[in-house]
């Protein structure tokens, strides 16, 4: 039987598989579209996951199910909390709208739960200063984080606190904002603080102090294992860029 035979016979089999298991989209598109290539990706994203139960997997096929239908959560999320308005289905639209990009809406989504009795909450106070940083509004993230920490000074956040110092660097509290960064850099976990501490230092003319600060987070980079180094090479790369420079 020739290649091309076999080969659409199991896009064939494939796409009835995605549809009886209600996968059909994106995936019989995909299959579909792209020959060959489409059904190895439905069989390594969706079925060695489930054969193998592969974590790895599992992140493969939202990232591709994102890429082929970028809005499709949003639109099944928007459903959900028009048939059912809960602070759990408005939080979980409010987060997807976070990662489009929508930041309006998302900030609008936070203010009605926040409003609510059951709704007052740190976590989604942090979320309405998420979106309004993302909309460029930093005056007022820094004004909601004042809020947050005034109503709830015992909740810590390292992604919070991070939101706070670049929104003190935004307007132009560079001093406020260094001594954030400053303690950020003792216990962020990750890269992103102690690289946004450096070039702030760097922009502020510390060039000396900056490239300390640079130089000794690559230097524990590099004594990292390989997969804290993978996850971190963005800001390790923005480091070395800086250094370079």
């Amino acid at each position: 039987m020739p290649i091309a035979l076999i080969l659409g016979a199991l896009d064939i089999i494939l796409v009835v598989h995605a549809a009886r298991s209600g996968r059909f989209y994106p995936w019989a598109y995909v299959i579909l579209m792209i020959p060959g290539f489409g059904a190895l990706a439905y069989v390594l994203v969706e079925l060695a996951p489930e054969w193998f139960g592969s974590y790895q997997g599992q992140k493969a096929r939202k990232h591709i199910v994102r890429a082929v239908n970028p809005e499709g959560r949003y639109r099944a999320l928007t459903d959900e909390l028009a048939i059912t308005d809960t602070i759990a289905n408005r939080e979980a639209l409010a987060a997807e709208c976070l990662m489009l990009g929508k930041f309006d809406e998302a900030k609008h989504h936070y203010d009605e739960i926040l409003a609510r009795p059951l709704g007052e909450e740190p976590i989604y106070m942090l979320g309405r200063a998420r979106a309004q940083f993302g909309a460029g509004r930093s005056a007022d993230t820094v004004a909601t984080l004042d809020e947050l920490r005034h109503r709830w000074p015992d909740y810590q956040s390292a992604d919070g606190h991070l939101l706070y110092a670049r929104a003190l660097e935004e307007i132009g509290r560079t001093d406020e904002a260094i001594e954030e960064y400053k303690a950020l850099a003792g216990y962020f976990p990750g890269a992103e603080a102690r690289v946004r501490y450096g070039l702030l230092l760097e922009r502020l003319g510390e060039r000396a102090e900056a490239r300390r600060v640079l130089t000794d987070l690559l230097t524990h980079m590099r004594r990292a294992p390989r997969y804290v180094r993978k996850v971190q090479a963005e800001w390790i790369g923005v480091a070395e860029k800086a250094l370079r420079g």
